[in-house]
């Protein structure tokens, strides 16, 4: 299935989409797609609804993040080896964590806004997992149990605030819109291998990234190992796992960030596309 959240920024309601495309409203099933109701035993009762007796949604309304009330948003850094080798940084011997604020957090379609004074805001397709089940100490065979699903992730990063601002890398992930989540949270059931996902991003209709999740150094699966050994992961948690080459701090000879009026357009396999155009604040 594909879950998604639409409506007003902080209002948003519960629907799906169905396989001719259409939004329909699940607000008499679910309250809100959260980690209320990520669990198996939900998502098949879900999955059980004949959905087209759903409601349409008329018109197109705003789409928000694909999972509200986000308890932790978890990010892995440099997790491509092919990324890695154009930053120039080192293949990690463990996962490299860092957190993104949940005021970070907007919808697919939602402009990306520039925090006062950037000059260096860069951008990062990545693929989102959304817990949705309680996982303490799981090991990497039992690791995809613990996934309600899947989404795509605009990791957008300010480099300087990242590398020059003095301590956690935290700084330059974490602006307001720094999010996007989105724009449907795709079960796991409907992603065979979340370890074979084509995965692109073109700033103004030019290709700037083009990866697979194989090239990840850390799987989806040890990742969740990982983190569920360091603190427990909650259901509506979200790890989002490293991007592949081609971001802006990687060109050569000087690289070229994001400016007001640039519009960027994220994509995964089976997972939708993200748009977004990029304003500043003033």
């Amino acid at each position: 299935m594909r879950l998604v959240r639409y409506g007003a920024i902080g209002a948003e309601k519960p629907g799906l989409i169905d396989n001719a495309g259409l939004l329909r409203d699940l607000s008499d099933h679910v309250a809100d797609i959260n980690g209320d109701m990520l669990g198996d035993d939900s998502i098949a009762a879900l999955r059980a609804i004949d959905h087209s007796t759903l409601p349409i949604v008329d018109g197109s309304p705003r789409i928000g993040a694909c999972v509200g009330n986000i308890g932790k948003f978890l990010c892995i850094g440099l997790n491509y080896s092919d990324h890695a080798a154009e930053t120039g940084a080192a293949i990690p011997e463990h996962p490299i964590l860092f957190f993104k604020a949940n005021s970070a957090i907007v919808g697919a379609y939602d402009d990306v806004v520039m925090p006062r004074g950037s000059t260096h805001t860069d951008w990062e397709v990545e693929l989102g997992v959304i817990i949705g089940k309680t996982a303490k100490y799981v090991s990497k065979a039992d690791a995809l149990d613990y996934v309600a699903g899947y989404c795509v992730v605009n990791d957008v990063s300010e480099r300087h605030f990242q590398t020059q601002l003095t301590g956690q890398w935290t700084k330059g992930k974490s602006c307001d819109t720094f999010g996007p989540t989105g724009p449907w949270l795709v079960t796991r059931d409907e992603v065979a291998d979340p370890q074979n996902l084509d995965m692109s991003l073109d700033v103004n209709g030019k290709r700037m990234q083009t990866g697979n999740t194989s090239t990840m150094i850390f799987s989806v699966a040890e990742i969740i190992e990982h983190l569920s050994t360091l603190m427990t992961l909650h259901p509506g948690d979200v790890i989002t796992t490293g991007t592949p080459p081609g971001v802006a701090m990687g060109m050569k000879p000087e690289p070229i960030y994001l400016k007001k009026g640039d519009v960027m357009s994220l994509t995964i396999d089976g997972l939708g596309q993200q748009l977004q155009t990029v304003d500043q604040d003033a």
